[in-house]
């Protein structure tokens, strides 16, 4: 699979449903830089012309964000997307949509306050 600035939404699915499934069920975004891409939810892209405001952030900063959006579906919702680089140039971001408001990323870091075994 490759990822480039102009990725159509069904070259993004393979992606976002694998981070769906692997964030257990967690709504997904993503978008290339030069064209609109995809929302996830329940299993099944919902929407094949999708932006946000936080896709936008990402794809003119290029750096991770985490922050809950004041405009848009999620709205009110933190998430957290993150730049796809291909040779230092971001061409796409992703971002998955936290719905337990922030329960979800405080397990993960509550998580790694031990070691694995």
């Amino acid at each position: 699979m490759r990822i480039t600035k102009d990725a159509t939404p069904e070259d993004l699915e393979i992606l976002g449903l694998a981070v769906h499934e692997l964030t257990n069920g967690m709504p997904v975004t993503a978008r290339s830089k030069e064209r609109k891409g995809i929302r996830i939810e329940n299993g099944k892209v919902v929407d094949r012309d999708y932006t946000g405001p936080v896709l936008e952030e990402v794809l003119e900063k290029g750096e991770t964000v985490r922050k809950v959006p004041a405009t848009g579906v999620y709205k009110g919702l933190p998430v957290v997307v993150v730049p796809l680089r291909e040779n230092g140039e971001t061409v796409a971001a992703i971002g998955v949509v936290d719905v337990t408001f922030g329960v979800y990323s405080e397990i993960n870091i509550i998580g790694r306050r031990r070691p694995l075994k």
